[in-house]
């Protein structure tokens, strides 16, 4: 009777982290279409702002999910730190309208990447724990298409509330538009401290000293390999505006990002599906190819239909 309750707990995880996924997409891909808009011609930010406070949320979630994941090993805890990282989010999203210079941009941004990178790694290892280790690949396959989706559809809604919210001024109409992504970002706080079960785990250490000795053999590699990747890794805010200069049209950025997930999301169970047969290192190679060759084709972009095309490949990358 136990094991069967288990079982259950289990399975909703996997469910419930879905679709705290999607509607943390969702309300992440209502707000990035436009952001750079924002940044640029609401608050008349230069685009090397734009490129160091993208570049530091990157960097501070790229922090915050080694500290987190470090945390959530050393007290045997998922669910909290999940349910602390979300509210993160969710609380610089809502705040985002207030927004009136550069130095409040940078402070929300950089609570909403701390938010992100803090439920990333225990959310990772809750999935994990909830799976079984033959159907690991569908169950983070599922959890990031329903994910996808939510940034499929966060797109859609923006490019009709700009429709709906048409007669207002552009300050005020990207600020209500912050304002709606904010409060859908508080549903995924409603769901985990509601439905999500934490999973039985063996505390590391009462200490949190920090414990270098897993930095060696295939991990090291892998650690470099990704720290490389990572360094040439540009902000997505750099693309949409590269987008913009090509002469895509601003009322289509939304529709263009919404095309992206949906690739995105049709593809991550199989890719997921495939990383059980034939390797999660094999599948990781071919999405690289795939993304280098399309940040070349962003470079060489001189048409906005090379754009929409891109965006596509770029989606089966992810």
């Amino acid at each position: 009777m136990e094991n069967r309750e288990e079982k259950n707990n289990e399975n909703n995880n996997i469910k419930v982290l879905g679709w705290v996924a999607f509607f943390g997409g969702l309300s992440q891909d209502m707000i990035v279409p436009i952001l750079p808009t924002f940044y640029t011609q609401i608050l008349g930010l230069s685009k090397e702002m734009v490129g160091l406070i993208e570049g530091s949320v990157t960097t501070v979630v790229s922090i915050m999910r080694i500290i987190s994941g470090i945390i959530s090993d050393k007290i045997g805890k998922r669910k909290s730190i999940v349910f602390i990282g979300y509210l993160f989010s969710a609380v610089g999203r809502v705040l985002l309208p207030l927004t009136n210079g550069a130095a409040m941009a940078f402070g929300l941004r950089l609570i909403d990447g701390i938010g992100k990178g803090t439920k990333d790694a225990p959310r990772d290892a809750l999935i994990a724990k909830s799976s079984k280790m033959k159907s690991m690949g569908f169950s983070f396959g599922f959890q990031r298409m329903l994910d996808t989706l939510g940034s499929f559809l966060g797109p859609l809604i923006t490019a009709g509330l700009m429709i709906l919210f048409a007669n207002y001024m552009d300050s005020i109409r990207y600020r209500l538009i912050f304002l709606i992504a904010g409060l859908v970002a508080f549903i995924t706080i409603i769901l985990i401290g509601l439905f999500v079960v934490e999973q039985k785990g063996e505390r590391v250490s009462s200490s949190f000293k920090l414990d270098l000795s897993v930095f060696k053999g295939k991990f090291l590699t892998f650690f470099v390999v990704m720290l490389v990747f990572t360094l040439g890794n540009s902000s997505d805010a750099f693309l949409i505006l590269r987008a913009r200069s090509v002469g895509v049209e601003e009322s289509t950025i939304p529709i263009i990002i919404a095309m992206f997930n949906l690739s995105y999301a049709l593809l991550s169970v199989p890719s997921g599906v495939l990383s059980d047969r034939i390797g999660r290192v094999n599948v990781i190679r071919l999405g690289w190819i795939i993304y280098a060759v399309t940040y070349l084709g962003f470079a060489l972009a001189k048409l906005p239909w090379h754009i929409w095309a891109l965006y596509l490949i770029y989606g089966a990358f992810l």
